[in-house]
């Protein structure tokens, strides 16, 4: 309840600020996601992590280089200052099994990534929604309740609301992974619509144990890279 009361006081006081507020050019990068995004190491000390420098069963990613976002920052000239990724984690605060995520919820660790400014803020998430069968709920834009934010819709509307009021100077990008269910992906791109956010709904990702692999890592930056230089 606490942090839906924070996001409205922030709508009470700046009631003019939107997404569309002019961007500068993209220097620093910050980064909101799932076990994709994570590499030990390199993510807020207590955040669960997936990759590490030995293979995690099949998969072949053991080197933070071959990271997609470590080769999307390089190649781009970005500085990474957050890579506030939390393996396992869903947008909502519902889990697997039904269980309360709201310590690792997207909409929990949001905060974190707005309070550095960066340029460029990267959404990568919904994953563990779609594999958890979370409850889907609906599209809801404003009127949120603390039982709202346990089904998946109403809470990415919510951290896209949060985003837009927050961070109106920065470019807030959802990456959306491939084979989500099709209700998810269909709800991202319908919400981001709404608050004028673009969204890249990843194709083909090479991936090993349900993770990318090298060649999805790099997959992932080079879509990516290109969607990032459309928008300029």
């Amino acid at each position: 309840m606490f942090r839906i009361h924070v996001l409205t006081a922030f709508l009470l006081v700046f009631p003019f600020i939107s997404a569309e507020a002019q961007k500068d050019e993209i220097k620093t990068v910050a980064i909101l996601g799932d076990s994709y995004s994570t590499f030990d190491g390199y993510i807020p000390e207590g955040n669960a992590c997936w990759y590490f420098t030995t293979p995690q069963g099949e998969n072949d990613v053991v080197a933070v280089e071959q990271t997609w976002w470590h080769q999307f920052c390089r190649e781009g000239g970005y500085e990474l200052v957050l890579n506030e990724s939390y393996s396992g984690a869903t947008v909502c605060n519902t889990g697997y099994d039904g269980a309360d995520y709201s310590d690792r919820a997207f909409i929990t660790r949001m905060f974190n990534v707005t309070a550095l400014n960066p340029d460029l803020i990267i959404i990568f998430g919904a994953t563990n929604d779609s594999w958890a069968n979370v409850p889907l709920g609906e599209l809801q834009f404003g009127g949120w309740s603390s039982s709202d934010m346990y089904s998946f819709l109403p809470a990415c509307c919510f951290m896209l609301e949060y985003f837009s009021v927050a961070a109106p100077q920065s470019q807030v990008v959802f990456v959306i992974n491939s084979e989500l269910k099709d209700e998810i992906t269909a709800g991202i791109t319908e919400a981001c619509d709404h608050y004028g956010f673009p969204s890249l709904l990843l194709k083909d990702i090479h991936k090993l144990w349900g993770h990318p692999s090298i060649k999805g890592m790099s997959q992932i930056s080079e879509q990516l890279s290109g969607f990032v230089r459309s928008l300029k």
